[in-house]
């Protein structure tokens, strides 16, 4: 059994790109990870995946493109209010304008910039560089 299927997806992705892998296979799939998946193929950092149905239930596959240097989730969820981003992007991201905090808001799940732009503050899931 799983505790922390993201961060299981995650640390899946990073051995896969260490490796030089083109693609990946994670089994189970959930709605957070898919829309964390969407955000980084919009932002340019893994290509497309696809949903495959198998006997045993749903298995993702993740087209790789080896340009993901450090991604996993940042436990305990910390909350950040609008102004506060710049916190943890010295934290968690290398310098400044380099890689993307994921944060989940009343708005959905964006990048840490999109919720600068819009003016609102959530909780930080994930990071990548």
């Amino acid at each position: 059994m799983l505790n922390d299927t993201l961060a299981s997806i995650l640390s899946n992705i990073t051995n896969a790109e260490k490796i030089g892998r083109s693609e990946c296979f994670y089994r189970p799939c959930s709605k957070l990870m898919m829309n964390v998946l969407n955000i980084l193929n919009k932002e340019g950092y893994l290509g497309k995946y696809e949903i495959i149905n198998d006997t045993k239930g749903k298995v993702l596959k993740i087209f790789l493109l080896g340009k993901i240097n450090k991604i996993g989730v940042i436990k305990p969820r910390f909350s950040v209010k609008k102004d506060n981003f710049e916190k943890f992007e010295k934290r968690f991201l290398p310098s400044k304008d380099f890689g993307i905090l994921i944060v989940s808001t009343s708005k959905g799940l964006m990048t840490h910039s999109e919720a600068k732009e819009k003016k609102i503050g959530g909780k930080l899931i994930a990071y990548c560089y």
